[in-house]
């Protein structure tokens, strides 16, 4: 029997096994991948000063701020702990893999992308960054990211931040990369299924992340929510817990990209992992755990709502905060100290993180309420965000901007209190 020491020892100094497996499975090729044998192009673009070539790899410009999360959080890693080894899973044109070398200062990167036509673009890229005398600073690998994970796994080697962009809710990689992952390390997962966290495909949520959802307004959180769920699923199974230090929703794909850290031990008492309730009658959510199961129903009709189907039940997934607060402020002030939010793109990053903080109160429960909706069930014109916001903090309660809808408020405030301010600041009865 092979025995695994725990991640306190030292890495093995034995290189990995030979990566060539004499009976392969077809590698999953992103479906934007150009087809095989293509010879890839040249295309240069800048990020942040950084001058590299996406040939014919796929590549989202729009995901340049979930990049800029991304280096600032693995910046202040190297900062608090000395050192820093990622592991860039599913590199694509490996614009991340260079930008953490260059800009977050990374010890070493593994740029690895299963598709090897990448490989000219990608070799192309990490060439940029120069050599520290015979240091080797970054590795190109082209295989199957979860064999990539687990091999260094099984020989030791752990990352202090692990990048997972992969597409759809493909959640197979969470076990293999929290292994591969050391104490107090770094998790960027992602999913761009914006279908299923729409409640469209509620036993495909169940299979990739273990929570069953369905339709509600603030489906893009339950994205986010089920996201770290599935993460903290996984890290309970291996007895370990994680904590979500920042999660971020971008409309174009969507995309929902959370970075997690890897703690020891259970999360207490499965804190912050149960169901969230919806009422589709008066609008009300509320967050429940699981020995509340018997008993979930809603303030308007106690009695009745359950049995008449008002009332939907999503999970489980994360009910807790959806980012650290002192983390999101260090971002923002490393953010400053780098420049980053002088420009015009700068201040988008700037609002985003404030905004952050503003939504990481502990207070604050599940979900967010559009105001839109307010409206409607109040039968009054939409009030103005800051009024509505100033009424709500007026009345005792907390309240803040949503990063991800425009137009909501996330409030311990319920709905009926909201439809009566909603009524009493447009003088209506």
């Amino acid at each position: 029997m092979t025995f695994l020491s725990p991640k306190t020892l030292s890495p093995s100094p034995f290189p990995l096994l030979p990566l060539k497996n004499p009976n392969p499975k077809p590698p999953h090729f992103h479906p934007h991948s150009p087809a095989p044998n293509t010879v890839c192009q040249t295309e240069y673009r800048t990020e942040r000063g950084i001058e590299f070539d996406i040939g014919e790899s796929f590549f989202r410009q729009e995901s340049a701020t979930a990049r800029d999360l991304g280096v600032l959080a693995a910046s202040l890693h190297r900062k608090f702990n000395g050192s820093l080894r990622v592991l860039d899973a599913m590199c694509g044109c490996g614009i991340r893999s260079l930008r953490y070398l260059a800009e977050a200062e990374a010890d070493f990167v593994l740029a690895n992308d299963a598709n090897d036509n990448y490989r000219r673009v990608i070799l192309s890229n990490m060439r940029r960054v120069p050599r520290v005398g015979e240091e080797k600073r970054w590795t190109v690998t082209h295989f199957d990211a979860d064999r990539v994970m687990t091999e260094y796994y099984l020989h030791r080697d752990y990352f202090d931040l692990i990048d997972v962009d992969s597409f759809g809710s493909d959640s197979s990689y969470f076990r293999p990369a929290l292994n591969a992952l050391k104490w107090g390390g770094l998790l960027y997962v992602t999913s761009t299924d914006g279908y299923t966290s729409g409640g469209n495909r509620p036993y495909h949520s169940v299979a990739s992340y273990g929570a069953y959802v369905c339709r509600v307004p603030y489906s893009n959180e339950v994205g986010l929510r089920m996201l770290i769920g599935g993460v903290v699923r996984e890290a309970s199974v291996l007895g370990y817990h994680v904590t979500p230090l920042f999660s971020y929703y971008s409309f174009h794909g969507p995309v929902f990209r959370v970075m997690l850290r890897l703690n020891h031990g259970m999360l207490p008492e499965k804190r912050h992992y149960g169901f969230i309730g919806y009422c589709r009658r008066c609008g009300h959510s509320q967050a429940f755990s699981w020995d509340e199961l018997g008993g979930i129903d809603c303030p308007c009709d106690k009695s009745n709502v359950s049995g008449s189907g008002s009332l939907v039940v999503l999970g489980p997934l994360w009910t807790g905060p959806l980012h650290t607060t002192t983390y999101i402020t260090e971002m923002l002030n490393l953010a400053e100290q780098w420049g980053w939010i002088s420009s015009g793109m700068g201040l988008d990053l700037e609002k985003l993180l404030k905004r952050m903080i503003d939504e990481s109160d502990p207070e604050l429960p599940p979900g967010y309420i559009n105001l839109d909706e307010v409206a409607k069930r109040a039968k009054v014109n939409s009030p103005p965000m800051k009024t509505m916001m100033s009424s709500i903090h007026e009345e005792g309660y907390v309240a803040s901007r949503s990063h991800i809808a425009s137009n909501a408020v996330k409030t311990n405030c319920p709905m009926a209190e909201c439809v009566r301010i909603a009524k009493e600041l447009n003088g209506a009865e």
